[in-house]
């Protein structure tokens, strides 16, 4: 059993890592959801796989020596919630900028970017959105 997981866990960590280091935008949010899932099973791969017997200890019992560590589950499960919340909002996000730009590769979106005002420094996004104001002719007030 402990090889099974093992495998899986080496051919999620290496999907992911391929699809992380795509120039498509959509395809590293994937990729970087995998590499999540990967982690995952390495956590719960780290609470000792294979125990038949439960954390719940009656009362008047002994502690279990051979049960399942409940702890490393409740992170995964957390976990798990916590990366499909933040899987839905990035992809929210790669929908919305293939909408407003219309390509999802990285390198064509390199080319969206402000140009830099400074050399030195880098632009700023409050300087892209207000770059118009200086251009736009002033209104007189009388």
């Amino acid at each position: 059993m402990i090889w099974a997981v093992a495998f899986a866990l080496w051919i999620t960590l290496t999907a992911g890592l391929y699809l992380a280091l795509s120039r498509d935008v959509l395809r590293c949010v994937v990729g970087l959801a995998l590499l999540g899932s990967a982690v995952n099973l390495l956590l719960l791969a780290a609470g000792r796989l294979g125990s038949a017997q439960p954390a719940v200890i009656e009362a008047g019992g002994r502690v279990l020596q051979e049960a399942a560590n409940p702890l490393p589950q409740a992170l995964v499960l957390t976990a798990i919630v916590i990366g499909f919340a933040l899987m839905c909002f990035a992809l929210v996000l790669v929908m919305q900028l293939v909408r407003r730009v219309g390509t999802d590769d990285a390198l064509a979106l390199r080319l969206v970017e402000p140009e830099p005002a400074d050399p030195v420094k880098p632009p700023l996004a409050f300087d892209a959105v207000h770059a118009d104001d200086d251009a736009r002719p002033q209104r007189a007030d009388t």
